[in-house]
């Protein structure tokens, strides 16, 4: 019995090292053992079998570092609110719900997200849910792999559901090699001084990820001050009671330093808002930044610093966000978009935001590159000309093979 598989291709790209033409990759028992020309792996691996894809690109399985899968089966349409608190109002209120139904929504979602993931070459997700019991449930029956953050958040007078959140962080069935725990405290808006550091002592005790959304929206600013503005009107008209709720006298960028999350190896979605005094409290940092183009777009943001702080040394890693603000989840669409926006970065750089960046982001070594000894989870897309990685990223080509740990997913 062959211990092992071979796959030929007339392109490679590892991300971790150069782009190899016509070359092969073996892996055995889910891991890559090998990489290089083909004539060379296979006379290395005699015994395992072989397959020559012909005429496409192998690269490493794609990376969605910052989702939310629950909301799958929403539709984000073609304008978003004027209001980015009419767009929350917008999205079904799923703590209103009876349990049957709850239980059947996140299911439903989950399960859509998990398809449209492994359909567009994803592999790995960074996955924010408020209901983790169900999300991780359905993950775990599923092949792809996952970061699940369970999410915490509940200000003033709902404070009592962060706590509630917080004890059921471990909720939810588990395959501990594809599947790993996280916490993340919502945002800045939504969670206080001490629900932050609640949060950040647990991470650092269990060592389990940390993901927030962090200066999202001009407005965080307002509200972390004097717990005013498009915020407190929200909040006003859930009728919720912020009497009491500790204020920061600076930007949500100040406060994450002011606490340690900076310095902590944290993933901060968006940071869509940064100064340049910021932006080098970030690179002094630890914390990963997880940019999310066509949301970005969507909600009609000012242009993103992802290349300054790619330049800075920051690790910036690529998202989809959801469904409730991106058409789909397809991961290559945003890489797509960026190519648009910055034609003068190049294709290679652009590919390691949604794979070896997003594998440091969601601390996972393991994955993310095509490595001797990481996991051989591998994606193939056709290609046609002597420059696959910017083909790419100028047509709307899908993936037409993809594997998880070795194993092909149909």
């Amino acid at each position: 019995m062959a211990s092992g598989e071979i796959l030929a291709a007339a392109w490679i790209a590892p991300i971790s090292s150069p782009l190899m033409r016509d070359a092969a990759v073996a892996f055995s028992d889910g891991r890559i053992t090998a990489l290089g020309p083909i004539k060379e792996i296979r006379s290395q691996h005699p015994d395992f079998v072989f397959r020559d894809l012909g005429s496409v690109i192998i690269l490493p399985g794609l990376i969605n570092a910052h989702t939310h899968l629950e909301l799958s089966t929403c539709c984000c349409g073609d304008q978003a609110p004027e209001r980015f608190s009419d767009w929350i109002l917008s999205l079904p209120q799923r703590h209103t719900m009876d349990a049957e139904t709850l239980a059947r929504l996140n299911i439903e979602s989950v399960r859509a997200g998990i398809e449209q993931s492994l359909r567009y070459g994803v592999t790995c997700v960074g996955d924010i849910s408020q209901f983790s019991q169900f999300s991780r449930s359905v993950l775990a029956d599923s092949p792809l792999r996952a970061v699940s953050y369970a999410e915490a958040l509940g200000l003033g007078s709902r404070r009592m559901r962060f706590e509630m959140r917080l004890e059921e962080i471990h909720t939810g069935a588990l395959d501990e090699d594809r599947i790993t725990l996280g916490i993340s405290p919502h945002a800045p808006y939504t969670v206080d001084l001490p629900g932050y550091r609640q949060c950040l002592e647990k991470s650092r005790e269990e060592r389990m990820s940390l993901a927030t959304h962090l200066s999202e929206w001009p407005d965080e600013a307002e509200f972390l001050r004097g717990r005013t503005g498009m915020f407190r009107e929200l909040y006003d008209r859930l009728g919720f009671n912020l009497d009491g709720v500790e204020t920061f006298p600076d930007t949500p960028i100040q406060f994450a330093h002011a606490i340690g999350l900076l310095q902590h190896p944290s993933l901060l979605a968006h940071v869509n808002y940064c100064n340049d005094d910021e932006l080098a409290l970030l690179a002094a940092g630890r914390s990963s930044v997880v940019y999310c183009p066509r949301t970005h777009r969507y909600f009609g943001h000012g242009p993103h610093r992802w290349r300054e702080m790619l330049a800075a040394g920051i690790n910036v890693a690529i998202g989809t966000d959801s469904c409730a603000s991106s058409p789909d989840l397809n991961l290559v669409d945003d890489l797509r978009l960026l190519h648009e926006i910055a034609p003068e970065v190049s294709p290679e750089t652009i590919w390691q935001l949604a794979t070896i960046n997003g594998a440091r982001a969601l601390q996972r070594s393991d994955i993310g590159s095509l490595s001797f000894g990481n996991y051989a989870d591998l994606v193939a897309f056709p290609v046609a000309s002597d420059r696959p990685l910017g083909e790419l990223l100028e047509n709307s080509a899908m993936p037409t093979q993809l594997w998880i740990a070795g194993q092909p997913i149909h």
